[in-house]
């Protein structure tokens, strides 16, 4: 063989090896086969909402090479959507999608990980996990419910829901029947509301026949699609209960000690894909969303300061009973409340002041 050709055989030779190393890398030929499957509290009507679960097992797939598998099942096709936690922490699935909020029977600190009256907005709750240490101090409080848990979806600021009458004072608020659940339910009955637990499907005729005056349900896009305009048309903002609820993804406690570390990676980047689809589509649905509301006969109205501030008020006295019988609650939310000021003592200046100048030169034109 001549020179030349010797050399280049050797080079070709040499390219070979080196493509076939780079085809079959150490840790893709280490990532095994894995299965699971994962409950949703939602419907498929959500579509935002069970839409970011959707997300989160299309990239955990993406980025394992379809060798990581999630299966992703609607309320009711395993579980009851209130029972997705119990199915996680018990087994019968490897995790679940769901909001915190809806555990507060088994511990009120459950709803600080989600969203509590007069908390924080939605980029400030995501501040408070992902940089704050939220999101650590909330797994050791799981580990009590055999779980690990990420965020998975925020919905931003919600309104407060649809009145059949106008309520112009804390007063109006006396005897007032209204579909709501959970802490902020208890805050308002502080104040004299009667909270009413209702699924969606039952909301509208509850509301046509007068069983309950009011309903609050998540944001225009969501909202709009129940069409309860028609029967009840003051729609009131903000629903200061809910100003930026983060939705989590729980994996079961063993499950998640068991998995790869590249795989808990993964879902955890999944997760921070699937909260940045959620609130992003809805900042882009609500706004068409609020439109049909508005043209279906609904009427916009805010809240008053009084009845802000009397609910203000409650919500405080709220926090005292409940953490004098539980000190982790106490504890989260003392953490939380400190972040949250902090946060305002910064937000009081850029972001509020450019939006508000924002928003008054829009109605200006």
């Amino acid at each position: 063989m001549k020179r030349r050709q010797f050399l280049g055989a050797l080079a070709a030779g040499s390219a070979g090896a080196v493509a076939s190393t780079v085809a079959s890398p150490a840790v893709a030929q280490s990532m095994p086969e894995i299965k699971w499957r994962m409950t949703s509290s939602f419907p498929k009507s959500l579509d935002t909402l069970y839409g970011a679960g959707e997300m989160l097992v299309k990239q955990v797939a993406e980025m394992t090479d379809g060798k990581f598998q999630i299966q992703h099942f609607a309320a009711g096709e395993i579980v009851p959507g209130l029972q997705a936690l119990d199915a996680t922490a018990g087994g019968t699935v490897e995790m679940c999608h769901s909001v915190s909020y809806y555990y507060v029977g088994k511990d009120p600190t459950f709803a600080i990980a989600a969203a509590v009256p007069f908390g924080l907005n939605a980029r400030q709750q995501a501040a408070w996990l992902f940089q704050n240490g939220g999101n650590e101090k909330f797994n050791e409080f799981y580990k009590k419910y055999n779980v690990y848990g990420f965020p998975i979806g925020n919905t931003g600021a919600q309104m407060g829901g649809f009145f059949r009458k106008e309520i112009k004072t804390a007063a109006d608020l006396q005897g007032l029947k209204m579909r709501i659940g959970g802490i902020a339910g208890q805050v308002l009955q502080k104040v004299g509301v009667v909270p009413q637990q209702l699924a969606g499907p039952d909301v509208y005729p509850a509301l046509e026949k007068g069983t309950i005056d009011a309903a609050e349900w998540v944001g225009p896009y969501d909202d709009e699609k129940l069409g309860l305009a028609k029967v009840a048309p003051y729609y009131y903002y903000p629903g200061f209960w809910e100003g930026g609820p983060m939705v989590h993804g729980w994996v079961n406690l063993d499950k998640w000690n068991q998995l790869p570390k590249t795989y808990q990676a993964i879902l955890l980047n999944a997760g921070h894909a699937a909260t940045n689809y959620m609130i992003t589509r809805y900042d882009a649905l609500n706004p068409q969303g609020l439109r049909k509301i508005l043209a279906s006969g609904g009427q916009l109205r805010p809240f008053s300061n009084d009845i802000l501030d009397a609910c203000f008020k409650a919500t405080n006295e709220l926090w005292a009973e409940i953490g004098a019988k539980n000190e982790t609650f106490k504890t989260m939310m003392a953490d939380m409340q400190a972040f949250r000021n902090d946060e305002y003592f910064w937000w009081q200046v850029a972001e509020y002041n450019y939006d508000t100048y924002m928003i008054r030169s829009r109605t200006r034109g």
